[in-house]
Parts: structure tokens; C-alpha cells; sequence
């Protein structure tokens, strides 16, 4: 029985949430849904709060899974960012957006990119 997509993209999001604590990353949310945007894993890396997004593919014949973050995806991330931040007493804590890459081989392949993207 094949993967749906939905299932692959949870799995994927837990791997990246257990790679990430490995780093010593401190998860402080999963899934964050906000009107015009969602944000796969919030963490603090030390004092820094991060916004992360998860990608993830089967392969890299068609590119990798952090090529597939474009533009569209960038301003729904930081939508709900701002969403998340505005739920925050100022002042808010430094911030980033990161974003996690995993070739669901086996093992998975997974790269972590710290401060991949800002959100202008």
C-alpha cells in the first residue's frame, strides 16, 4: 500500500522535530494553523526563536526538497508568523526562519538550513 501525501508529509515533520531536538532545539509547536498560513515546527534554538518549514521527497530527480520553497510558500510562512508572534508579550525573542530538507531514502537524508529565508 502506497504513502498518502498527508501521511509522508507527518512523518516527515516528525523526523525533522527529532533531528531538531537532537541539535538541542526546544519544540514549542507543531502545526500552527493561522488564517493565510501554517508553520510546520516552532522551536527556540538557544534564545532564538525559529520558525521551521519541513519539505520533503522521495527522491532528488526532479530537485531537492528545499527547492521546492518559493515565494508563495515564504509569505504563507511568514503570515502566520506574524499570527504566532502577535499571540507573544513583546518583547519578542530574536528570531529566524529555518528550514528543513529530507530525501525520504532510507535512511532519510536531512539537511537543516538555519536562517534559510527571511520573510521581507
Amino acid at each position: 500500500m502506497r504513502e498518502t501525501t498527508t501521511r509522508r508529509g507527518q512523518r516527515a515533520e516528525s523526523l525533522a522535530a527529532t533531528y531538531l531536538e537532537g541539535l538541542g532545539y526546544r519544540i514549542v509547536a507543531r502545526n500552527f494553523h493561522a488564517r493565510g498560513g501554517e508553520i510546520d515546527i516552532i522551536a527556540f534554538d538557544g534564545e532564538v526563536l525559529c520558525f521551521v518549514e519541513v519539505r520533503s521527497r522521495q527522491g532528488v530527480k526532479f530537485g531537492t526538497p528545499l527547492e521546492t520553497i518559493d515565494r508563495r510558500k515564504i509569505r504563507r510562512v511568514a503570515t502566520a508568523a506574524r499570527s504566532y508572534l502577535e499571540k507573544l508579550e513583546r518583547p519578542w525573542p530574536r528570531m529566524r526562519f529555518d528550514a528543513v530538507g529530507i530525501v525520504m531514502s532510507v535512511p532519510p537524508n536531512i539537511e537543516l538550513v538555519r536562517d534559510a529565508f527571511e520573510a521581507g
